[in-house]
């Protein structure tokens, strides 16, 4: 004979009996067993919830917190930031502090490693940091404490480039980096020295914020002289697509300082 199955419902634990038996029909011993053991699930379940690492406890109090690296890079939306964070406390001279405690914050997205910890004997504290899942500019907060228990804080701002700014970064480091950034690398040797008229640096906001999507896309495609600048800019209209130029756009528009009023939102800390 089939039986159909219900179920009785004790706390957070549910559990199957055949339909035909009423709860009279169960033992009180039995119904107490049952209670028990949900009781002790849920209190253990609670526990796990409510259970935190322990924060370090301070031996020394700075009065001022300062970025030592890290501020300002580019990484992509969701994924770790190529260089940690590091900032450093210092006391009211200026000196490194070792032994205070610095907290790290950001949108709840932001992850931290670690999110607190004493300051080494340089006064510094190093975190590594995975950024959140939507494109735009997070703002991280370090924060120390002062001798009078105030908090001291920090201000970092990191960018996250999304799909198409992902693709206009590579576009910009196969055909734009060599001469738009002064900087030479191991990979990279800058053409920028060379050029009687210097580029503009892709980061240059003070300038490029004020030249409209549709200007740059005519200076990409049609080179300099399209808009009566230098010849020395190439046209790149027939090797870039449309759509590969409007991802350099918006690659320029993200890493823009100061920040373009396309450059994206500022995730920050509710």
């Amino acid at each position: 004979m089939t039986h159909v199955q219900s179920t009785i419902h004790v706390g957070t634990g549910a559990f199957a009996r055949p339909a035909e038996q009423s709860s009279a029909a169960v033992p009180r011993s039995m119904r107490y067993g049952f209670l028990l053991a949900a009781a002790i699930l849920l209190s253990t379940s609670c526990s796990h919830q409510h259970t935190t690492s322990s924060e370090p406890k301070p031996t020394a109090f700075g009065a001022a917190i300062v970025e030592s690296s890290g501020g300002k890079q580019v990484g992509q939306t969701g994924g770790l930031l190529p260089q940690p964070v590091v900032v450093q406390v210092n006391d009211a001279q200026g000196t490194a502090v070792a032994g205070a405690l610095v907290e790290f914050s950001a949108a709840p997205d932001v992850v931290f490693d670690p999110a607190n910890a004493l300051t080494d004997s340089s006064g510094q504290v190093t975190t590594n940091v995975p950024l959140g899942g939507m494109a735009g500019r997070y703002q991280l907060v370090a924060s120390t404490s002062d001798k009078s228990h105030k908090k001291v804080e920090l201000k970092i701002e990191e960018i996250a480039l999304g799909y198409q700014q992902t693709l206009g970064r590579r576009l910009n480091d196969q055909y734009c980096e060599r001469c738009h950034n002064p900087e030479s690398t191991v990979e990279r040797v800058s053409n920028y020295d060379n050029l009687e008229v210097k580029p503009h640096p892709f980061t240059d906001g003070d300038t490029l914020n004020k030249i409209s999507d549709a200007d740059l896309t005519a200076i990409i495609s049609h080179g300099g002289p399209a808009l009566n600048k230098s010849a020395l800019m190439p046209a790149w209209g027939n090797t870039l697509s449309k759509s590969d130029i409007q991802a350099l756009i918006s690659y320029i528009r993200a890493i823009s300082d100061p920040p373009s009023r396309n450059a994206g939102p500022v995730y920050a800390k509710n």
